[in-house]
């Protein structure tokens, strides 16, 4: 991956569901604008902005007189598509990481291969079905939807967590680290698709 390489894509989504625009740079600070509707899950858009350092912008008008689930996964399917076409052949990048991330009481382990093959293992329960007025099933949701679309294996594990906010926030900024090592470059194999084949097309 040549340094003057810019990963960055932008995406736009639009059914009679919902209105969503995306924009990345995998190169970023962390720097973002998140406006979904839905309070919660900016708050955790934000966190994974952040601490991935993927600068990122999400615009989402939705059906939130329905419910909040159609703006999540919608969010999720356009950051994911994004991520994709930002990483194009996935050349120079470092493919795999694994985090346990802990806050308070909780514990999150997330594990990730930008291997082309989209798949998530979730193993994640939440004490509460709302945070707030959120949903928390829609966590499991959005992650599903990221993987799929980005072409990632995702694994999540919440070891233990008594707080389903802090279990939710764990969620997103473990899986915000492991994007954030397993994306960046490998300056061993700065030009390589890291697979014996050649290639992370899937």
């Amino acid at each position: 991956m040549a340094a003057s390489t810019e990963r960055r894509a932008e995406v736009s989504r639009k059914t009679g569901e919902t209105d969503v625009t995306v924009s990345v740079d995998l190169d970023g600070e962390g720097r973002y604008e998140i406006t979904t509707g839905v309070g919660f899950f900016d708050h955790m858009l934000e966190q994974l902005a952040r601490h991935s350092l993927v600068d990122m912008t999400v615009k989402a008008n939705g059906d939130l007189h329905v419910d909040d689930h159609h703006t999540v996964e919608d969010c999720g399917i356009a950051i994911g598509q994004a991520i994709a076409k930002a990483l194009g052949e996935r050349r120079g990048i470092v493919r795999y990481a694994s985090l346990d991330l802990a806050m308070d009481e909780t514990l999150t382990r997330a594990a990730v291969d930008v291997s082309g093959r989209p798949f998530l293992v979730w193993h994640v329960a939440f004490p509460a079905p709302k945070i707030g007025t959120f949903d928390t099933e829609l966590v499991r949701e959005f992650f599903h939807a990221l993987a799929q679309n980005a072409g990632i294996t995702l694994h999540v594990t919440n070891l233990y967590g008594a707080n389903s906010h802090h279990i939710a926030e764990t969620c997103f900024k473990a899986v915000a680290r492991v994007l954030r090592a397993a994306l960046s470059a490998d300056p061993r194999q700065p030009d390589a698709v890291p697979s014996t084949k050649g290639t992370l097309s899937g």
